[in-house]
């Protein structure tokens, strides 16, 4: 299971969202041994080459009218904003909270 936004989801949410919002990061390997596109995953955001967001994280940005709840009918995940008809599902937390917040973005509430 996934423990943190993928470089590719990071790059999107680091676009609009604080950085202070951000719990952990990806940095680019340091080794001359190692190619350029290397990366892993720290815990903390602060010197980070690219922001990433935890479940925890992601969960803190949606607002308070969004319920996340595990879905028992299809072994994943719903995320719904309960002011309005968006609702996400997936097998997968941080991709549900990831693509609610795209989501709420695109229609401008968030």
């Amino acid at each position: 299971m996934k423990s943190f936004t993928d470089v590719s989801q990071s790059k999107k949410l680091a676009e609009f969202l604080p950085i202070e919002s951000a719990d952990m990061g990806w940095y680019y390997s340091r080794s001359p041994q190692a190619a350029r596109n290397q990366m892993w995953a720290g815990t903390k955001a602060d010197n980070a080459d690219i922001p990433c967001w935890s479940l925890a994280a992601l969960l803190s940005v949606l607002p308070k009218s969004a319920l996340f709840t595990p879905n028992p009918f299809d072994d994943g995940y719903c995320c719904k904003n309960l002011e309005n008809d968006i609702e996400v599902h997936d097998s997968n937390p941080i991709d549900a909270c990831y693509e609610m917040i795209i989501k709420l973005k695109e229609n401008n509430l968030l």
